[in-house]
């Protein structure tokens, strides 16, 4: 274990902004903290970088506690979502900073800056002006100075949050490549859940000050641990059921649940793939509400006609029913999820 954070508590006016967390990061993994503004995960992040005081509990990097240990000498990157590249410098200056605080020679800054530039895909560019910079190149030399100095840990609040879409899904693939090939640890913060998926190991959701789950992607996506987690991935189908054996007893009518889950009054969350179209006089009576093209497939609105929650259901591009249509609807075991 690289990382370890023990019972991490920070009270602002009173108010438990970090409320006895539990983290661990191993050696070359990648964890990603996600979770709604006020969570606190940009709080753990200033507290493990030694920029946040702890009211109780305690850092350990390398088995070592921080206690009494300055940011500066804890052996940490930290890359911020505005950069905070020094506009004075040029790209090489900015790269070479910490080299230069660490008392590296200039020989070996230009070598080491030079080897950064061509591994964030900017060879060359290191005479450029900062000004002179797009956003993900910015973003680029952030990085490339985060990692000179090597530091034992890459620490990444909101690292994409400035970027387009489209940019940020394609930095976070290059991101991810480049972590693996360095073996670097990282630990980021970021509120934008297919970012946290996309680049890490390991997902930590967090809600008001504490870790609500932790899990691989997969596992995260696949078992939200409760309705708060569900919402925040995305999942709008989670309604209250009485589950009895492999079934629960909805406002949408009786669903199939998974064998061994809890039983008795229980969150019940169906993935929108789960919600499958049959005719109009089978299953669940629906009218469709709306339909939002989403690229890949048609997220489709269906307002139950007996009454209930309005359910969504994802359908193929040429397979969505129209606005005001009358279908049915089924629902498919796999995707269901009985939650804690």
């Amino acid at each position: 274990m690289l990382l370890g954070v023990e019972g991490a508590t920070v009270r602002f006016g009173g108010r438990a902004v970090l409320d006895e967390v539990d983290l661990s990061v191993a050696e070359h993994e990648i964890v990603c903290v996600l979770g709604p503004s006020g969570s606190g995960k940009s709080t753990l992040l200033r507290v493990v970088a030694g920029l946040q005081h702890l009211d109780a509990g305690r850092v350990l990097l390398g088995g070592r506690d921080q206690a009494g240990v300055a940011a500066h000498q804890r052996g940490v990157g930290l890359m911020f979502q505005d950069h905070q590249l020094f506009p004075q410098r040029d790209v090489g200056g900015n790269v070479g900073f910490g080299l230069r605080m660490h008392g590296a020679s200039k020989a070996e800054q230009a070598e080491r800056v030079g080897e950064l530039l061509a591994l964030v895909g900017l060879p060359g560019a290191g005479r450029r002006a900062v000004a002179s910079l797009s956003g993900g190149e910015q973003q680029r030399v952030a990085l490339a100075r985060a990692l000179a100095p090597r530091p034992r840990l890459l620490m990444l609040d909101e690292p994409l949050g400035q970027l387009d879409r489209s940019l940020r899904e394609r930095l976070v693939v290059e991101l991810r490549e480049l972590f693996g090939r360095l073996g670097t640890t990282v630990l980021a913060v970021t509120h934008d859940q297919g970012e946290a998926f996309a680049l890490a190991d390991r997902v930590v959701v967090m809600r008001d000050g504490r870790i609500a789950q932790s899990g691989t992607p997969l596992e995260v996506w696949q078992r939200p641990v409760d309705e708060f987690v569900a919402r925040f991935l995305g999942f709008e189908n989670v309604v209250e059921g009485v589950v009895g054996g492999q079934a629960a007893d909805t406002p949408w009518g009786k669903l199939p649940v998974p064998e061994g889950g809890a039983q008795g009054v229980r969150s019940v969350l169906v993935r929108p793939a789960g919600v499958r179209l049959v005719g109009a006089d089978e299953g669940l009576a629906c009218t469709v509400a709306a339909r939002t093209f989403k690229g890949t497939h048609v997220a489709v609105r269906l307002r139950p006609e007996g009454g209930g929650p309005v359910l969504e259901a994802a359908c193929a591009l040429r397979e969505a029913p129209a606005v005001g249509e009358r279908v049915g609807v089924e629902f498919d075991v796999d995707e269901v999820v009985v939650l804690g």
